[in-house]
């Protein structure tokens, strides 16, 4: 074969118990073309139990390549981590002399373990260069390769969002996620807060009797009223790229956004504040204390709470404005819900509790918005 028939880049053997492979280093553009996913579908009763998964990669996620193919064009964009491939030996030499490997250069010779979404992102990346490490395994059975894959996404712990999200108090530089995460400090900590020593702000437990929310939480909900590209506005302010306001329906929708880009951040958290004290004056037992039963201070009555708040907000301001505790305390005056029925039978967990309560929330108080 010629050298145009063939990508050659450095690599070295690795061996461990399972057996050798290699670890190199290869552009992106070539990775892309030669890289496949297999979408196996293997029934009971053609394989053992163990087999029964839809290829080695999970299906795509149309949302998790759409927020890649975003993410590789920003300011710091990388993947530290390996893609995960296989070959057969046909398409695949190694020579061990000048560390050197040589893969057929024609499209799907490269099936995919671990890293199809990276792949599938990186096909829009408009720079020239995007090196990746890569992980070869070759003539692996196909057992092994599903224990590879298993290995990868059951035995390795993932990473805590809330964990994540502290990691840009470090962040030299403003970006919506920096601010959600001071603001959720602020308010764990300042005394009188309603949300005083009610968030965990690594995601864990500390023992404190009022924690219910976890930063990942608070922080989720909040982000939403900022930005609905969060990244995409980090990249651009750590690039010191304008970025837009938010004008007509969108900004009843970021209903904070125009305050974040004026840098007023404390005048956001006010809002907050007094928008949570009125919740804690009128259901103060729901919202103080941590017990069974009670979902008013955890996820699904924090989902509903921060659902509704645009609506309630709008109805007593303009964006921009910081509403006091007692005007929105009127507006919960006016929901007839009594502490007890804050409860998991009446709003289940998850998004269709949340849906629930909001829907109580606006219909009790008749604030429909727009």
């Amino acid at each position: 074969m010629t050298n145009e028939e063939w990508i050659s880049f450095e690599c070295i053997e690795i061996i461990q118990p399972l057996g050798s492979f290699y670890v190199g280093c290869i552009d992106f553009k070539d990775l892309t073309k030669i890289a496949y996913s297999d979408m196996l579908r293997i029934t009971r009763h053609e394989r053992r139990e163990f087999e029964e998964y839809i290829g080695i990669e999970r299906p795509l996620s149309p949302k998790r390549v759409a927020q890649l193919q975003k993410y590789v064009n920003t300011i710091d964009a990388t993947f530290p981590t390996s893609i995960i491939i296989h070959l057969k030996s046909d398409d695949v030499e190694y020579d061990e002399a000048s560390k050197t490997m040589k893969i057929k250069n024609n499209k799907d010779v490269a099936k995919i373990i671990d890293g199809q979404h990276r792949i599938e992102g990186l096909k829009e990346f408009s720079g020239n260069v995007f090196k990746l490490n890569v992980t070869i395994f070759v003539d692996l059975e196909l057992e092994d390769q599903g224990m590879v894959f298993s290995v990868i996404n059951l035995e390795q712990t993932k990473v805590n969002k809330s964990i994540v999200y502290s990691l840009y108090e470090y962040a030299s530089t403003r970006s919506p996620q920096k601010t959600c995460h001071n603001i959720a400090k602020l308010l764990n900590n300042r005394e009188k807060s309603p949300f005083k020593d009610k968030i965990k702000i690594l995601g864990r437990a500390t023992g404190r009797a009022r924690e219910a929310l976890t930063q990942g939480t608070f922080v989720g909900g909040l982000l939403p009223l900022i930005s609905r590209e969060p990244m995409i506005d980090r990249d651009k302010l750590k690039r010191k790229v304008e970025i837009e306001e938010a004008t007509g329906s969108e900004e009843r929708k970021l209903v904070f956004r125009n305050m974040f880009l004026e840098e007023r951040d404390a005048e956001i958290t006010k809002v907050l504040w007094n928008y949570f004290a009125a919740v804690e004056n009128r259901w103060f037992n729901a919202w103080y204390k941590v017990i069974p039963g009670n979902i008013l201070n955890k996820t699904t009555g924090f989902g509903a709470l921060m659902k509704f708040l645009p609506l309630a907000y709008l109805h007593l301001g303009k964006p921009g404005d910081v509403v006091s505790a007692e005007a929105f305390r009127d507006i919960f005056e006016r929901v007839e819900l009594k502490e007890e029925d804050f409860n998991p039978e009446k709003y289940k967990p998850g998004g269709t509790g949340i849906n629930a309560l909001f829907e109580d929330f606006r219909s009790q108080t008749e604030i429909y918005g727009d």
